[in-house]
């Protein structure tokens, strides 16, 4: 029973080891800023007035920017946009998906978007993180939750810090309230690009490999490769559209998919995929044996054997199916990346425990990174080693690289 094996490795390599370690962070805790967020909640608040008038303006009258219904009625009766998606009940959808491909035509779907971004960022984490300290420590003390997702990965609850958005300015000042108390630095550590290395380890493709090997610039590498130019006349552009590719297939991105996310058309984005597969055709046979392993045993694994079923591999509805085909690339990927950072935090927590007591402490795991709270005076030591220690959590065929900032928040750090 090879299989069980396997998952009994996980479960005591892997899980069992790590409930002390989260028992330990979530009883740590973070310190929050409550007076920055309580600022920040006001200025969101105006900005939210401002896209509620901007909508009212575009529409032509005022509505609950809100309501589903209203909305509907708004945009698809009252300014007859194109219906993209329908719900269940046969009404149009105005989910988050045909909002966004709405509005690279049209204003007021931008509007609600950046609206209902702005107002969830502000309910759930400029209004509610302050309420949420705890009266004893002045901290914040997240739940973590080992077996929720699919892949692996750690979620959080109350607060969620995995949430957090880090792309756009709102979401990095959320971050600037997490603070480091007097005479200690706040430390991120995050591995640069696992499940991009990962995707060269499990696919062997000779150029993936060699550019990590290297220490090539991998968007960049991969642009040269598509474009077959020489790394250094790849401009910004080119590597843009590359990092999307790279990222978009781990995911499991359809030629349409990619097409939208570059803003250029359809045959274009087939184009650059078909000349990616071309150039590296280990990729894309990996992606093959994984869509067909999935599909004859109902699920995949990861590096360490987690499995991870797909009980819509063989349906007859073709959305489910290519879904549960994209879950079968990504997976293996994600889960195994799951699986490293918690080993890592295994590693991490046990160098810390013989350390001088207030040396240092793991505050946070967010994805690929660790989050921790250290002695200013002690931070290039604890740096180092932390590094070293996440490096070494596994052996793939290219080197895991963990890149490490620092600051008096957790933004600066990032």
């Amino acid at each position: 029973m090879q299989a069980d094996e396997n998952l009994k490795i996980v479960f005591e390599q892997v899980e069992m080891p790590l409930v002390p370690v989260l028992s330990r962070m979530e009883r740590n805790g973070v310190l929050i800023d409550s007076m920055k967020l309580a600022q920040q909640s006001q200025e969101i608040a105006v900005r939210l007035d401002e896209l509620e008038r901007k909508a009212f303006d575009i529409a032509g009258e005022e509505f609950n920017l809100s309501s589903p219904k209203q909305l509907q009625a708004i945009l698809f009766e009252k300014m007859g946009l194109p219906v993209l998606k329908k719900t269940p009940s046969g009404t149009p959808s105005t989910n988050e998906e045909v909002l966004q491909e709405l509005a690279l035509d049209y204003p007021l779907p931008a509007v609600i978007l950046e609206y209902r971004g702005l107002a969830k960022l502000k309910s759930t984490y400029t209004d509610k993180l302050p309420k949420m300290v705890n009266g004893e420590t002045g901290r914040v003390h997240t739940s973590y939750h080992q077996a929720v997702t699919a892949t692996g990965r750690l979620s959080s609850t109350d607060p969620n810090l995995q949430n957090i958005p880090v792309r756009n300015d709102e979401g990095r000042r959320i971050r600037q309230a997490f603070i480091a108390p007097e005479g200690y630095t706040i430390l991120a550590v995050d591995y640069s690009q696992i499940e991009l290395r990962i995707m060269a380890h499990l696919s062997g493709d000779d150029a993936l490999v060699d550019a990590f090997r290297h220490g090539k610039d991998i968007h960049a590498a991969t642009a040269a490769e598509v474009m077959g130019l020489d790394i250094s006349e790849v401009t910004s552009e080119m590597r843009r559209r590359a990092k999307a590719i790279n990222f978009g297939l781990i995911y499991g991105m359809s030629a349409f998919g990619l097409s939208r996310q570059l803003g250029i058309p359809r045959g274009e984005a087939q184009e650059y995929m078909n000349l990616y597969f071309e150039r590296y055709p280990g990729v894309k046979r990996y992606m093959e044996e994984t869509r067909q392993q999935a599909s004859e045993m109902g699920y995949v694994e990861t590096l360490c054997g987690r499995r991870l079923h797909l009980p819509d591999i063989k349906s007859s509805n073709g959305m489910r199916r290519k879904a549960a085909e994209r879950a079968a690339i990504n997976a293996p990927m994600q889960g195994t990346a799951a699986d490293i950072i918690k080993r890592a935090m295994v590693l991490v927590d046990q160098w810390l425990l013989q350390q001088e007591p207030g040396t240092a402490r793991m505050l946070m795991q967010v994805h690929d990174e660790l989050v921790l709270e250290v002695k200013s005076s002690l931070v290039d030591k604890v740096e180092s080693e932390v590094r070293k220690l996440m490096e070494g959590a596994a052996l793939l065929s290219v080197p895991l690289i963990a890149d490490a900032g620092r600051g008096e928040n957790w933004d600066q750090a990032h």
